[in-house]
């Protein structure tokens, strides 16, 4: 794996040389933008409207907009003075129980690998967090800006997921749902109704059970037209018979759940698919 950070691990006295690698990478497919009357592929260059005229990259600088059309320019070095020990730290400040953690805060997964020398202390940090049952909460800063930080373990790994600080999480209370509360009567059989609905679907996580449907039928499409077949509309599908009163959905929602229990504990296990583009 590509190493996209390099520093250590701030623990205690303890210090952990590390490299730092992307956990994870979106399957997207990608489109070029092209040309409708000759599909040629557009190029995107960078216009100055005051010169009147192309730049290249190495004629850009940084700049921070204090006020409008205001900038003042901030070069690499600039940004390397910067005194903040978790430019190369990943700093830990606390440890917690994972379960104290909301998920809104997560925001990418990084795999931590010892760094040159770092192999035993490695080993002693993510035994005692095994042995303890805790992550450590910690502060990162990656490409010129400091994360708050969670360092956990996944497999036999060390991992930090970064996170948003409470500032750049919006506040629920602004959606208003607890006004809601006053105005909406809930009666106890809809209740009891939908507590079984949600046992009825409660399983054991399994990530291999999730497939992207909408990407596979997307480079299906696009395979038949490489192939220069006919593309068939797809019908819609059939819509499923109304029923207004809510009690009545959540009662045929719990008893069309049975039925696939039973069918899902009868199926095979599907074979894996193998990947084709």
């Amino acid at each position: 794996m590509q190493t996209v950070w390099k520093g250590s691990i701030s623990f205690g006295l303890l210090n952990v040389p590390v490299r730092m690698s992307v956990a994870t990478a979106r399957e997207n497919v990608r489109f070029r933008t092209l040309h409708k009357e000759c599909h040629t592929p557009l190029m995107q260059k960078k216009f100055c409207p005051h010169c009147n005229k192309e730049v290249e990259y190495e004629d850009t600088v940084r700049g921070y907009e204090y006020e409008d059309n205001k900038f003042v320019i901030i070069s690499d070095e600039d940004l390397e003075t910067i005194p903040v020990a978790t430019t190369k730290t990943i700093e830990i400040v606390d440890f917690i129980k994972l379960e104290e953690v909301d998920p809104v805060y997560y925001d990418k997964t990084y795999y931590l690998r010892p760094g040159d020398g770092g192999e035993k202390p490695y080993l002693i940090l993510r035994n005692a967090m095994r042995e303890t049952g805790r992550v450590a909460v910690a502060k990162v800063t990656i490409r010129q800006k400091e994360h708050l930080a969670l360092v956990r373990i996944i497999g036999n790994a060390l991992a930090v997921e970064t996170m948003f600080f409470p500032h750049e999480v919006r506040n629920v209370e602004e959606l208003g749902i607890d006004k809601l509360e006053g105005k909406i009567q809930i009666r106890n059989e809809e209740s009891e109704m939908a507590v079984k609905l949600v046992e009825n679907l409660t399983t054991e996580f399994n990530p291999q059970k999730y497939t992207d449907d909408y990407r596979e039928e997307l480079l299906k499409m696009i395979r038949q037209k490489i192939d220069g077949e006919e593309i068939k509309e797809v019908a819609a599908p059939e819509p499923r018979p109304q029923v207004l009163d809510l009690m009545e959905k959540l009662r045929a929602s719990v008893e069309a759940t049975k039925k696939e229990d039973k069918a899902a504990k009868k199926a095979p296990t599907p074979r894996k698919k193998r990947k084709t583009v």
